[in-house]
């Protein structure tokens, strides 16, 4: 599954997003860690500040002896302006004061009165302008009743959120380029491969097809490596075409010569026969002639046998098929054959379709081969069987076997290895196979000849 590119692509996409999505979060954690660490600090200033007040403000009353002022004394505002302000770090934009009976609504009267009605220090928050606004309060205690220091700062906004947001508009957009790119490169990859994989299979199958380019420099010299070896396997092929051609060549030569030479033989000897007795015939009486003419005659008759022989081996015949029951031609086979000393063996079973008059006289040549060779009490096995689309017909024998010189060329005219033999039985029983588009094989191995004959069926 995980071979496709289109799926490894898809799996870098998703590795990516996945990515980005977890890092979105870990960048606003960031900025809120960042943001409350600042008013963290702001908080602990605004303490400070009100600790250095009430400080200022003890240094101020030490020794107080006199009345309180009384509410609007210009010279108790002044001094306590100073002290808040000396309260104050150097160079930080922070305001501070003290209020006095703090009246009125606004948000700064309300948190003094809150705070000196529960006589501690409180601290309020208020969001303005991306920041936010710190005001913390503390009651002074001392001869002077309802005394409330303040001290107020602006907290602005993490200066990293403006940058981080378009950090992050920027990460999304490079998420979605990388998306995009990997669909069209994961589709230009598959129509790429889709059209040579096309390409390919529209091919004939007789050599390794030739591709165009894709375009693609990587997928190229894929291609461009297959358009050579091909080019290499059909000039191999064009050099075994004709040496096949050559060799064929030669061996119909050979087997020409092979065949002229067993013709020119097996004619000799009955014209040689023949001429002894024409001979023998002139030179005696009458019955002398006739005996001769007799043995004449038995000569021509070979001689047409022969003939008849060698073109049913030379002129083969569209077979006349037919549905044959096959236990019953198996059994015609056997009685025709039958004799004292021979035992035959028969499995059949159902129908089969083939021309019975060229499947029987193959048969009755590999018969008749078993019979010649076996001694007294030898067996011979007939079989024929069904496989889903072929016919099989087994002749098997427990005679000698057949001489391992002769098995390449078994089928061949004229290759016996008999002296009163012909050697066209074999030859002619495989015409009579092939004309079925069949094939007639030996078996190997010693101790008897097993020939069978695979015929198609339908």
């Amino acid at each position: 599954m995980l071979t496709s590119l289109r799926v490894r692509l898809f799996l870098v996409w998703l590795i990516s997003l996945l990515a980005c999505a977890a890092l979105v979060p870990m960048l606003m954690q960031l900025y809120r860690l960042s943001d409350t660490a600042q008013q963290d600090r702001a908080e602990a200033e605004l303490s400070r500040i009100c600790d250095r007040m009430a400080d200022r403000y003890a240094y101020y009353i030490a020794g107080w002896a006199g009345p309180a002022p009384l509410p609007g004394d210009v010279e108790l505002a002044a001094d306590l302006a100073v002290i808040a302000r000396l309260a104050l770090p150097p160079s930080q934009t922070i305001t501070s004061g003290i209020l006095r009976d703090p009246e009125g609504t606004d948000a700064l009267s309300t948190l003094a009165t809150e705070s000196l009605s529960g006589a501690s220090r409180l601290l309020d928050r208020q969001e303005e302008g991306g920041g936010t606004r710190l005001t913390q309060t503390c009651p002074l205690s001392g001869p002077i009743a309802n005394l409330v220091g303040w001290t107020s700062l602006t907290v602005p906004g993490a200066p990293g959120l403006g940058p981080m947001r378009q950090g992050m508009a920027l990460l999304l957009a490079l998420t979605l380029t990388l998306s995009g790119s990997l669909a069209w490169l994961a589709r230009s990859w598959s129509r790429r491969i889709g059209r040579l994989t096309a390409e390919i299979a529209a091919h004939d199958g007789a050599s390794l097809p030739r591709v165009s380019p894709t375009g693609a420099s990587d997928v190229d010299q894929v291609v461009a490596a297959l358009n050579q070896a091909s080019a290499r396997l059909e000039a191999a092929l064009e050099e075994a075409r004709t040496q096949s051609a050559r060799a064929a060549a030669a061996e119909r030569l050979a087997a020409l010569g092979r065949v002229a030479a067993g013709v020119a033989h097996e004619i000799r000897n009955p014209i040689a026969a023949m001429r002894l007795r024409a001979e023998s015939g002139l030179a005696g009486d009458d019955t002398r002639r006739r005996g001769a003419l007799g043995a004449i005659l038995g000569q021509i008759d070979r001689l047409d046998r022969l003939s008849a022989e060698l073109l049913a081996v030379t002129q083969r015949r569209a077979p006349e098929l037919q549905d044959v029951d096959l236990a019953a031609f198996l059994a015609a086979i056997i009685r025709d054959h039958a004799a004292p000393h021979l035992n035959f063996n028969i499995a059949a079973a159902g129908t089969a379709r083939f021309d019975p008059a060229m499947i029987r006289r193959a048969l009755d040549n590999l018969v008749l081969n078993a019979s010649r060779y076996l001694a007294q009490g030898g067996t011979i096995s007939l079989s024929a069987s069904r496989i889903t689309g072929r016919l099989l017909m087994t002749v098997a024998d427990t005679g000698p076997g057949v001489d391992p010189a002769l098995r390449d060329r078994l089928f061949e005219p004229f290759v016996t290895s008999r002296s009163d033999g012909t050697g066209l039985g074999l030859a002619i029983a495989r015409e009579m196979v092939q004309a079925h588009g069949g094939t007639i094989t030996l078996a190997p191995g010693s101790g008897g000849a097993v020939f069978t004959i695979e015929i198609p069926q339908p």
